[in-house]
């Protein structure tokens, strides 16, 4: 797998919060506090009344390089992360498959969305505290950090989603993948509720020609 599309998979597929497991839900493994497990059922009410999500975003890669862009969020089970240029990469989930397109290269490497931790963000019901994953929920001051332990389609890393708190908004999230290697994503600007073309979600067989 090329450098930038494992980066970028791994970046996007940390948006699975810390509901990372897609396999049927099991019993929760780890012993939350009645304080935890209150603040898991905050986030998801709050991730449950996203529909449509749009803002910018600061990706730093694990070589301490950044990467800025737009995201895009409509669901059931689209997504699109527009980088900004020079980079030549665009990341695009259409409800079925995740397509990473390489301009200059004229290329786009294809993932199955189903049984990927993007897929459950990207569901219209999601309940944290139905799964096993989890590892930990943890406040500091002006945020909630909810923590996750991810396997998927070889994928596997350990993920830190970031909210502010009170007034719960995803600000950020990161991921240490099984090589060791650690993406943020700092998300800015965050708009809900807002009008998306449907073509945003459509990655053309022509791309990158």
């Amino acid at each position: 797998m090329h450098p930038f599309t494992r980066i970028a998979v791994c970046a996007v597929l940390a948006l699975g919060v810390a509901a990372t497991a897609v396999a049927a839900p099991s019993p929760v493994r780890r012993v939350f506090s009645a304080a935890q497990k209150l603040d898991l059922k905050r986030v998801s009410d709050y991730l449950n009344g996203i529909h449509t999500m749009k803002g910018s975003f600061v990706q730093v890669n694990p070589d301490g390089t950044l990467w800025e862009g737009t995201m895009y969020l409509s669901k059931p089970g689209k997504m699109r992360f527009e980088y900004k240029p020079p980079s030549p990469h665009l990341i695009v989930a259409d409800g079925a498959t995740l397509a990473v397109e390489d301009k200059k290269l004229k290329t786009v490497d294809r993932f199955p969305l189903i049984g990927s931790p993007l897929a459950l963000l990207l569901s219209d019901n999601i309940d944290l505290t139905l799964y096993s994953h989890i590892t930990s929920v943890k406040h500091q001051p002006g945020m909630l950090l909810v923590g996750a332990s991810a396997a998927s389609g070889g994928t596997r890393g350990d993920i830190v989603i970031t909210f502010s708190d009170p007034g719960l908004e995803l600000r950020q999230w990161e991921i240490m993948d099984g090589d060791g290697y650690k993406t943020t994503v700092v998300l800015n600007d965050l708009q809900t509720g807002v009008a998306l073309s449907p073509d945003l979600f459509v990655m053309r067989a022509s791309a990158g020609k």
